[in-house]
């Protein structure tokens, strides 16, 4: 199965291959920023599912919650943030849920940086949670 997550113009795509490594949902201050919303969901795929990237991007890299540092690629055009690399998940790529499009995506597993969830924020009980980023 192939799956083409764009940003909001059409822009920048990638395209990728198969159900992800992992899906998860994370509460972390850069997450917050990056979605300006009060959480991301997140899909990881390993690099070799990444079949084609296309488009004009640009990077910006920062060090997250957990001292590592995550290196996003968005479109220079619209702003969206599509993709990444997480320091966390060496060997994987990152990408925006959202940018799929589909509402038939896999639900995540996992919700991450729970110390930082808003307060008001509830989230299935079967996901399973860590107040960081424990996937364990």
């Amino acid at each position: 199965m192939l799956r083409e997550a764009t940003c909001s113009c059409g822009q920048l795509k990638i395209k990728v291959k198969d159900d992800p490594f992992l899906v998860a949902s994370c509460n972390c201050l850069l997450c917050q920023k990056r979605t300006g919303s009060v959480f991301g969901i997140s899909s990881y795929f390993n690099n070799e599912q990444v079949i084609e990237i296309s488009g004009e991007s640009k990077s910006f890299s920062s060090k997250g919650d957990s001292g590592l540092f995550v290196n996003r690629k968005f479109c220079p055009n619209c702003g969206s943030t599509v993709f990444w690399d997480a320091g966390f998940l060496p060997g994987h790529t990152g990408v925006a849920v959202g940018s799929f499009a589909d509402p038939n995506f896999p639900e995540p597993a996992f919700n991450a940086w729970t110390k930082s969830k808003h307060k008001w924020l509830t989230f299935p009980e079967h996901w399973a949670s860590s107040e960081t980023q424990d996937f364990e």
